[in-house]
């Protein structure tokens, strides 16, 4: 896997290096055909939330055995890992041939957002959520643990970007674990939700203000294409705006009524056009997120009609 991934690097950087001024390669240049045979679907661990908190091994299988390849953790009600410590997790996701790649991280102690209540497990029961460390808080021991778990990056999930305040803060926070990532030989980016792009104190949007006060180096992005296409975002937009700046995607999508996640390939996202720009956005991972899915017919239907975009 490294070694396809270092040729795959190679090639699309001997492409890139003339190209990054480009909107985005053509289908015609080969990209397309090049990312398809190099680069294996991931899923955020978030779509099957409750059945991980299950039973985390079974999941994993069934998760395997539709062809996923790789896995990006979220937090779990089990603590840690999923129950697990890194290396504990790392080797049961091995075993069952799925790399683990990534892990999200709150950016500051969980508070749910006015107005809003804590969604239910199969139970009827709101889901109860134990006292997770954050980065702000706790971001040398995250970083130290995916260094332990050997992933290539540690991201939030989700910070308070509400007040300038807060994106001062966070941004803050984002320069420290983004060092001490650096120091630890990971990655450390940013995931945004629609929120980010809502304007703040001055007229800026917290996602402009990460973008230009954080290091390019230190700080990557996570792009949410679902979000970001109900904020009214552009992601092919983005990468050529910050070129190499977006190593992680969530692939996910929305329906017309940009309220209503759906299956990957039956909402509005426009998948072909922006994994056309893959080598423009710098893409290293790429991760189907669709929140809380209610079946593993759901995450069947997301693959299968991803690989139909990508080959």
């Amino acid at each position: 896997m490294r070694d396809n991934r270092r040729g795959f690097l190679k090639k699309a950087g001997a492409i890139a290096a003339g190209s990054l001024a480009l909107p985005y390669l053509s289908k015609a240049s080969g990209l397309a055909e090049m990312f398809a045979a190099e680069r294996p679907v991931g899923i955020q661990l978030f779509t099957v939330f409750e059945k991980m908190n299950n039973d985390p091994k079974a999941t994993l299988e069934k998760i395997a055995s539709i062809g996923y390849k790789e896995i990006e953790t979220a937090f779990s009600t089990r603590g840690g890992y999923y129950g697990y410590k890194p290396k504990e997790f790392k080797k049961l996701a091995e075993d069952l041939g799925l790399k683990w790649r990534a892990h999200h991280a709150l950016g500051a102690p969980f508070k749910m957002p006015p107005g809003r209540k804590m969604p239910t497990g199969s139970d009827g029961k709101p889901i109860t959520i134990p006292t997770m460390m954050n980065l702000r808080d706790n971001y040398q021991q995250l970083v130290d643990d995916a260094a332990e778990a050997q992933l290539s990056f540690l991201v939030c999930a989700s910070t308070p970007v509400g007040t300038m305040d807060e994106v001062k803060n966070s941004i803050e926070v984002f320069q420290k674990t983004g060092e001490a990532s650096k120091k630890a030989g990971i990655e450390f980016a940013y995931h945004n939700h629609a929120t980010e792009f809502d304007p703040v104190e001055g007229g800026k949007t917290a996602y402009e203000l990460v973008l230009s006060q954080t290091d390019k180096d230190l700080v990557k992005m996570e792009l949410d294409l679902a979000w970001a296409t109900k904020a009214g975002k552009d992601p092919v937009a983005l990468f050529k705006e910050h070129p190499g700046r977006f190593p992680l995607w969530h692939v996910k999508d929305i329906k017309k009524d940009l309220q209503t996640i759906t299956e990957v390939g039956n909402g509005v996202v426009e998948f072909k056009r922006i994994f056309e720009a893959a080598n423009v956005s710098g893409l290293k991972y790429f991760f189907v997120e669709y929140d809380l899915a209610p079946s593993f017919d759901t995450i069947q239907t997301c693959y299968t009609n991803l690989k139909k975009v990508i080959g």
